[in-house]
């Protein structure tokens, strides 16, 4: 026997294991057959969200025994539909029959089709806790089941783009203190009045770009909207006010901070005690 003959017999062999793997898990251990893998997909593609799941796990036992030139042909021309379809409908099966998700995907599938396709995209862990009672994105099974698609595919959205958010901000404070950190270990090796000095020229170069956008940017844009408002015989008083309280109110959480109140005509307390 030669060398390309064993190696056949060996892909063969492997090929077969894992056919017989494929079957078991998709198939309930029947044994492939083209025309009846087909016929069922057919049949489930027009059923509830359960056999939309049925689907794709036919569609995976086509995946794993056609050649990806043959499995396409199959989906477009003897299913009808789109590749991209039977991608998701794979995607789908794989995700909400995994392991994790055995004996509780019936709640998720009471929640239809198009939901469950928004739902892919979140761990299974986190679907696991949905479906033994938990939420994602803050929505509980009940919240999902009143919502649209639409609300729901919005409300993930929000989610993960909140998530996305908080993981920046502390990726940019991580990286603000090994900045710091730095700059920490090179001033040590300075006298200590340079080291004021180094310090206080960048908080004077902050200071500076903050006025620059009160007395200009801000200014500008505030005038603008009450010019606006003018023209149109429009009262904006109170959101101006509100939106020049909040400025006053993060100046003032900042002195409070520091140490540096304020005395009562306004003036900074050193300048008067001076």
């Amino acid at each position: 026997m030669n060398k390309a003959t064993t190696n056949k017999k060996i892909e063969l062999a492997e090929f077969q294991a894992h056919s017989h793997d494929i079957c078991e898990h998709y198939l309930d251990g029947q044994p492939y057959d083209r025309l009846r893998v087909v016929n069922e997909a057919r049949f489930c593609l027009a059923q509830s969200a359960e056999a939309m799941l049925e689907a794709g796990k036919r569609l995976i036992v086509l995946k794993e025994h056609e050649p990806h030139g043959d499995f396409v042909q199959i989906v477009e021309s003897q299913l009808g539909m789109d590749e991209r379809i039977a991608r998701r409908l794979m995607q789908a099966a794989t995700k909400f029959l995994s392991p994790k998700l055995q004996g509780k995907n019936q709640k998720l599938l009471a929640l239809g089709k198009t939901k469950l396709y928004e739902l892919m995209v979140e761990d299974d862990d986190e679907l696991e806790a949905l479906a033994d009672g938990g939420t994602v994105a803050g929505l509980d099974l009940d919240d999902i089941d009143t919502m649209s698609t639409r609300e729901l595919r919005k409300a993930l959205r929000k989610a993960r783009d909140d998530s996305d958010a908080k993981e920046q901000v502390i990726a940019d404070k991580n990286r603000k203190l090994d900045e710091l950190a730095t700059k920490s270990k090179k001033l040590k090796t300075i006298p200590l009045d340079e080291q004021l000095a180094q310090i206080q020229a960048e908080a004077d170069a902050r200071c500076f770009d903050v006025q620059c956008q009160i007395r200009v940017q801000l200014t500008a844009a505030l005038e603008a909207v009450a010019e606006f408002a003018q023209a149109s015989n429009m009262d904006i008083h109170a959101w101006q006010k509100g939106q020049l309280d909040q400025i006053d109110s993060a100046l003032l959480h900042l002195r409070e901070e520091l140490g540096v109140p304020r005395d009562a005509e306004g003036a900074p307390w050193e300048e008067q005690s001076a």
